[in-house]
Formats: structure tokens, sequence, C-alpha cells
């Protein structure tokens, strides 16, 4: 699956963007059809510790998902913004299955 990273107002380094894409190539797992997808990550402007924004696109046919989670540091956060997006796909296919029969 091609990813686009956007890390907004500073650079990412390699080892978090390795393992946003290792963690997001999981999702082929569920739904082998996604085309590609978008990751933005950002920090916000709070004073609370979590601060680290991270927003998931991905396109399949026909279809966009989307998921958005914030956290104390970017990994945690892209754990919990794929796990939205493996429910996501997990119910549309389930909806396709079911449409099919």
């Amino acid at each position: 699956m091609k990813l686009q990273m956007h890390s907004i107002h500073f650079d990412a380094d390699q080892k978090l963007i390795n393992f946003i894409q290792k963690k997001t190539e999981k999702l082929d797992t569920f739904f082998d059809s996604i085309l590609d997808g978008e990751v933005f990550l950002r920090l916000d402007k709070n004073e609370k510790n979590q601060n680290k924004l991270v927003e998931i696109k991905l396109n399949v046919p026909g279809k966009q998902f989307f998921a958005k989670h914030q956290d104390d540091s970017f990994e945690a956060a892209t754990d919990e913004a794929v796990e939205g997006l493996r429910r996501q796909l997990k119910k549309f296919k389930e909806k396709i299955v079911l449409s099919n029969h």
C-alpha cells in the first residue's frame, strides 16, 4: 500500500515513518483492496501532554476511511487510529459479504 506522510510544522524521523508504515500495512490482512492512504502528523499547541495528533485516510474502491487520534506519543496515537480503521474496514467487509449473499 502506498502511503503519503505529512508531518505538519516539524520533521518526522525515519523511525517514526517506518513504524507508521508497518502498522498500517497490517490493515491489508483485514481488507486486501486498500488502494493508498495519507497520514498527517501534527503537534497540537495545547498545554497537556497529549499533544501528538495522528490522522489517517485510507482509500478503497468506492469509499474512503478516516481515523484520528491524539495521545502522548505518535506511536500510541498511531496504534489507536489504526485500530479504529481496522474496525471500520472489518465492518465494511462484513457489509460487502452480506450484500453478496
